[in-house]
């Protein structure tokens, strides 16, 4: 077990190094960088539009103040110092500075942080909640009316994205109905409320974009549910378990959930660690929430770097930490499982 997670450990380097030198790469090449950004905005340009191949944002301007705006952003060095310089700081978990916003990128991350928390951990346990007993529910009414009705329910609810289902709530429950507020975490009067009333404020706003996130979001988990369901009990060993007169519901729940569980509690790592980033980019925009997705997005493009670089290199460390975590949740579940 510890030279296979020693293993997987020494893999991740190789695996990091190439996203981040990919990634590097192809920076390199993309037009409108921070200097012509920086430039464009100091001349009240507005931005650098990036549909042309070329650039009129530092036109008119000192060849000496560019060179000095390219010295302030790092530009003036070669592109092979910059990346040796970049992985050095990654290697001691500084990930650098945000060119526009005057904050580190640690900073940003835990400052955006808690809207992605509040929309990924209500999404995981509401959908896991939900799924799994209503998985459980259709194995056991396998070809009924409820088992078909509630399958129809669930193929249509993955079929409508998130965002189409975020604005027809809005539309319906912010608008029209004006049943739930239509932007933001909690109210303006949130530091005068009680803790009651902070509790219902926040749920009051997280309740529609949530809803638009769940709706996709479980429907894999609860057919995958009813599947494996479906083929535990139909083995041998839940047939001698009746045989042999035990409770019905002593089957399922302590022999049959148990070896079910195996190909969905592996993946609770995944689902738990990627809740603090799931971030939707669409739902955050639609109801004017500032999380991780918002900032992904601004820092494209703004062309800044080290957000994008270092949210990127933070995101991929987790992940691959979540791979090996779900990996060995397989020897947890089932000791029959061996790495060796």
């Amino acid at each position: 077990m510890f030279a296979y997670i020693l293993k997987r450990l020494l893999l991740m380097i190789p695996t990091l190094l190439g996203v981040l030198l990919i990634t590097f790469a192809v920076i390199q090449f993309v037009p409108g960088g921070p200097v012509e950004q920086y430039m464009a905005e100091a001349k009240g340009l507005g931005g650098v539009e990036s549909g042309g191949s070329s650039y009129r944002g530092n036109q008119g301007v000192d060849p000496k103040r560019v060179e000095q705006i390219k010295a302030l952003y790092g530009f003036d060095k070669p592109a092979p110092e910059r990346l040796l310089q970049m992985l050095g700081q990654f290697a001691r978990f500084d990930l650098g500075k945000s060119f526009f916003q005057n904050k580190d990128v640690w900073s940003l991350i835990v400052e955006k942080l808690p809207v992605s928390i509040s929309l990924g951990l209500w999404t995981f346990f509401i959908s896991y909640g939900v799924a799994v007993p209503l998985g459980v529910a259709k194995a056991v009414r396998a070809g009924s009316r409820f088992d078909l009705v509630t399958t129809l329910l669930i193929l249509v609810g993955y079929a409508i994205p998130g965002f189409v289902l975020g604005v027809a709530l809005l539309v319906i429950f912010g608008g029209q109905l004006q049943w739930f507020p239509l932007r933001g975490l909690t109210s303006p009067n949130w530091d005068e409320l009680s803790w009651a009333g902070k509790i219902v404020d926040y749920l009051w706003h997280i309740a529609l974009p949530v809803t638009a996130m769940v709706f996709g979001s479980f429907a894999v988990t609860a057919m995958l549910t009813k599947n494996v369901f479906l083929e535990e009990i139909r083995k041998q060993y839940v047939l001698t378990a009746r045989a042999k007169g035990l409770d019905e519901n002593k089957v399922l729940w302590k022999h049959v959930f148990r070896n079910a569980l195996i190909p969905i509690i592996t993946g609770f790592p995944g689902a738990f660690i990627g809740a603090f980033f799931t971030g939707s980019l669409l739902i955050e925009t639609l109801f004017s929430l500032d999380g991780l997705g918002l900032l992904s997005y601004e820092s494209v493009i703004r062309r800044d770097y080290p957000v994008v670089l270092g949210t990127l290199y933070l995101f991929t460390l987790i992940g691959l930490l979540t791979k090996l975590l779900s990996d060995l949740c397989y020897v947890w579940v089932d000791p029959r499982v061996k790495f060796d």
